[in-house]
């Protein structure tokens, strides 16, 4: 049986709770290790957003907290494009990651003991493990893209998964200011 979306989510979070480690304890490791958790934080991220949220929201009953994890990603979005821009030898660079860090840190623990759980228990197995295999497909998918890189339909899909209204008639650029804006709220 496929692995269960639940447990491969938990598995990146340890991962990129690894890479965070690494990063801090590791100046001179940084330039190779950034981008590897760039694209795991991004894939990971884009993959929740598609397959994972939709369902968490409408079948596990977990909408509100869906909301809020989304709005989440929008913020870490942010956060790792900023450190993706700061030169990981200056000063700058440990706030930037320490920010980060935080900011998914919080995300982390709240998915883990909040919507985790409600699809623990309020998905079938097979559904878990059906979501599973469309994760690590979408995962797949988004590998090497960057915080920014994204299409109209994907911030659509975070518009959504937000429970945000009205930006159906939206430009990319506007539903992008929409999204940031709140998430900022």
């Amino acid at each position: 049986m496929p692995a269960d979306v639940v447990d491969l989510i938990m598995q990146d979070h340890r991962e990129v709770e690894r890479l965070f480690e690494e990063l801090k304890e590791n100046p001179d490791k940084r330039p190779n290790l950034l981008p590897v958790l760039t694209t795991l934080l991004t894939a990971h991220s884009r993959a929740e957003e598609a397959e994972v949220y939709p369902v968490a929201a409408s079948e596990a009953g977990e909408k509100e907290e869906v909301s809020h994890s989304q709005q989440e990603h929008v913020e870490a979005d942010q956060l790792l494009a900023k450190l993706a821009k700061t030169d990981p030898a200056s000063a700058d660079f440990d706030k930037a990651l320490q920010n980060l860090v935080d900011a998914v840190t919080h995300h982390v623990e709240e998915e883990e003991t909040k919507v985790l759980p409600g699809m623990r228990s309020n998905l079938s197995d097979q559904r878990r493990a059906e979501l599973g295999e469309a994760f690590v497909a979408s995962r797949k998918q988004h590998l090497g893209e960057q915080p920014g890189d994204m299409t109209r339909e994907q911030l659509a899909q975070q518009a959504a998964n937000a429970d945000i209204s009205g930006t159906s008639g939206l430009s990319k650029d506007e539903l992008q200011k929409k999204l940031q804006s709140e998430a900022e709220s």
